[in-house]
């Protein structure tokens, strides 16, 4: 019997239901969401490399799952994370946050985008807020970093990033934004205690909210908000 029709019967059997991963993270301790993430990680990465790239056979994996062999040349393949970078901007009084399509409603976030191969984290930070809202980072500094298991492995690279006062003007790249915007310090300060962001509010739009504790970005988020000037640290 398949996994999928033994479903309903695990649902009846611990009177509860399924729901999706990346819901269920934000639900969880950190202690069992890292796990939980991790799981994920690797079954994802054993799905993908069941065959060696170079010579087309199968490849075996050890018994603590941590690598693939292939028996034909004895390459090791070893699950890798994609570094990614995840940057709040401030202007020094006023954070920009942005939206992706994908994104729940109401929901925003700081901007976040792949490292190329050949940059630094510091290169990506610029290129990636040049990119997607038109403007220039005047100076940065590295906050925290987290593993996130969507939609496959990557290493999220917190960072703060500051732009002149003089020069705010936002330009969306529709292409990977839905919106972006600026918000005073007052009002991220309400998304923060939002305790229910999915109701409708009664003109029948959603509320302005900000990703759960767990994200890496409610973390970025909140440091502004305790210390919303951003270091005087060069890029």
């Amino acid at each position: 019997m398949s996994a999928s029709l033994q479903k309903p019967e695990m649902e009846a059997e611990l009177r509860g239901s399924f729901i999706e991963l990346r819901k269920a993270l934000f639900r969880l301790n950190v202690k069992d969401a890292s796990l939980l993430s991790t799981a994920q990680a690797l079954l994802r990465w054993h799905d993908a490399h069941q065959f060696c790239s170079r010579s087309g056979q199968p490849t075996k994996k050890n018994v603590a799952g941590s690598k693939r062999v292939c028996p034909s040349n004895k390459i090791i393949y070893y699950p890798q994370m994609a570094p990614v970078v995840i940057t709040l901007v401030s202007d020094g009084t006023r954070c920009l946050l942005a939206r992706q399509s994908s994104f729940p409603k109401g929901m925003y976030s700081a901007l976040a985008g792949f490292c190329d191969i050949g940059e630094t984290l510091e290169e990506a930070v610029r290129r990636e807020v040049a990119e997607e809202v038109g403007l220039e980072v005047e100076r940065l500094h590295y906050s925290a970093s987290q593993h996130w298991p969507f939609p496959n492995s990557s290493l999220m690279i917190a960072c703060h990033a500051a732009v002149s006062p003089g020069q705010t003007e936002i330009q969306v790249n529709l292409r990977e934004l839905e919106a972006a915007a600026w918000f005073s310090h007052d009002e991220v300060v309400m998304a923060l205690k939002r305790n229910d962001p999915y109701t409708k509010q009664q003109n029948g739009t959603f509320p302005f909210w900000l990703p759960p504790k767990l994200a890496i970005a409610h973390q970025l988020i909140k440091e502004w908000v305790e210390k919303p000037t951003c270091p005087s640290l060069p890029a």
